[in-house]
């Protein structure tokens, strides 16, 4: 299929960018979702093409494609874009260091979310247990038979 540069370049710097390029299968799509000026045909064409050399790794998932940069493939459009070596795709980049949290505030109890209860129940307690005709052997109304007047 021809493919006019100007939308191969479209393409390619799209995909050395992200790393990532999803496109759906639907052939009379008019534009890519995510590059807007080029059809969605010549995308699936040129990954095709990409993947048959193996710049580009395919998984097909509930109608959608996706295609991986391979090194080979990063190695490929370095040299096609004239990119400099240090330019890497977005799926290499290290992601930033997450802020650190705040710990408890000096002075303030760390009593944590149900606060400091430092005692049990009182000296009166006396839990009670519901007791059974036959002390609790084969409780009937559970599984199968043995009804409620059981």
């Amino acid at each position: 299929m021809f493919i006019l540069k100007k939308n191969r370049i479209l393409v390619y710097q799209y995909l050395f960018q992200e790393g990532v390029l999803v496109a759906k299968k639907d052939f009379y799509q008019p534009a890519h979702e995510d590059i807007p000026d080029v059809p969605n045909l010549e995308v699936l064409c040129l990954m095709k093409s990409m993947r048959s050399r193996q710049l580009v790794r395919e998984t097909f998932n509930w109608q959608h494609y996706y295609y991986y940069l391979t090194a080979a493939g990063i190695e490929y459009l370095r040299e096609y874009l004239h990119l400099p070596e240090e330019t890497i795709p977005a799926t290499l980049k290290k992601p930033a260091a997450r802020p650190a949290r705040a710990g408890p505030v000096p002075g303030e109890s760390a009593g944590g979310r149900y606060g400091d209860k430092k005692m049990g129940p009182g000296g009166d307690f006396q839990p009670e247990f519901q007791q059974s005709r036959d002390d609790g052997y084969r409780r009937s109304g559970f599984g199968r038979g043995g009804g409620a007047g059981n």
